[in-house]
């Protein structure tokens, strides 16, 4: 079933708040194999002019991932979730993501296309700080094999 192109342009709700945990942090950077002083000592990041550790850049997905499936698993957007891969994944940071805040997200669907006959989901997510600032954007692009339609 191919995907519904009205969905281009849906914004879904703000993302519950999600506090920025320093050993969440440090977690992800150890599991990733960064080995950067700033996301594992707080005074590494300190030195550095930051009030805690910083988290790796795709530490975002932590967060865009399931606001982001608030889209993917609507239920009227018609995606077959057990033919879908991960296309692409690109980050865009105003600032980076410090342990002790709390962030949204708000996620859109920027666009449906078929190609090959697979559909084409793209997805932004905005991650955003407690005073409403900007901190990062993520573009996703969920690709679901065979399921667009001929023509």
């Amino acid at each position: 079933m191919a995907l519904n192109a009205e969905f281009v342009g849906r914004r879904y709700p703000a993302s519950a708040p999600y506090q920025v945990g320093r050993e969440k942090v440090r977690e992800f950077a150890t599991a990733i194999g960064d080995t950067n002083p700033v996301s594992h000592d707080v005074f590494a990041a300190q030195a550095m002019g930051y009030p805690d550790v910083v988290a790796p850049p795709t530490f975002a997905f932590v967060l865009t991932h399931s606001a982001m499936g608030q889209a993917m698993f609507d239920p009227d957007l018609g995606l077959d979730y057990s033919r879908v891969v991960h296309g692409e994944q690109r980050f865009a940071y105003d600032r980076p993501i410090v342990a002790g805040e709390e962030l949204t997200v708000h996620a859109v669907i920027e666009g449906i296309r078929a190609v090959a006959g697979n559909d084409m989901l793209t997805l932004r997510a905005e991650v955003m700080d407690a005073d409403g600032n900007r901190v990062v954007t993520a573009h996703s692009v969920i690709v679901a094999r065979g399921t667009a339609e001929e023509g």
